[in-house]
């Protein structure tokens, strides 16, 4: 089948939140959760340096939402459903139709932090995957030094499969540093 046929719902909900793929004029609003975000993105996430600008965040919403229709990368905006703020992103990415199985990645908007938002994504999009996807695998990477990344793959039933050593380079300080593969399969 070709990728683009298959039939995903651009929006679901949790308990307490509605997610729902980036669409054109998504931009600001992303752009200003970013910039409420940076102390706390900077450290773990590549695209934060140098800050973005309002204009490259639109775009980032634009490439975001084509690829959602190409089912290449399943990008998902978090909004509080009680008021309808933008509280933070998160996504199936890096699809693997044949498997079928995804990457999960999270980020909350600072002032959200610490209220369990990104497990409660984290287990809404493992869900999602595995019941109307058909995913068989999910994935979390992050540095071994994110301890709350780390923890949120815990709390969303992730296992530790493995630590990968000298995996990556720091976008900042070119360090090498290592990885916790988590995952979870069906």
């Amino acid at each position: 089948m070709d990728d683009i046929l298959r039939n995903i719902p651009e929006c679901f909900e949790t308990a307490r939140l509605t997610l729902r793929c980036p669409r054109p004029g998504d931009g600001a609003e992303y752009h200003a959760a970013v910039l409420d975000s940076l102390p706390e993105l900077r450290p773990w996430l590549r695209w934060s340096v140098p800050t973005p600008a309002l204009e490259e965040d639109e775009a980032r919403m634009r490439h975001a939402h084509v690829m959602f229709l190409q089912r290449t990368d399943l990008w998902f905006l978090m909004f509080l459903k009680e008021t309808g703020a933008l509280i933070g992103s998160s996504g199936l990415h890096y699809p693997d139709w044949s498997v079928p199985s995804f990457e999960i990645g999270y980020w909350v908007r600072t002032p959200y932090a610490g209220r369990g938002y990104a497990t409660e994504t984290t287990i809404g999009l493992r869900d999602f995957a595995f019941d109307v996807l058909g995913a068989r695998r999910l994935q979390i990477v992050c540095s071994t030094q994110n301890a709350q990344s780390a923890a949120v793959a815990r709390r969303a039933g992730f296992e530790l499969e493995g630590t990968l050593r000298c995996s990556a380079r720091h976008h900042i300080t070119n360090d090498l540093f290592d990885e916790f593969f988590f995952s979870i399969v069906r």
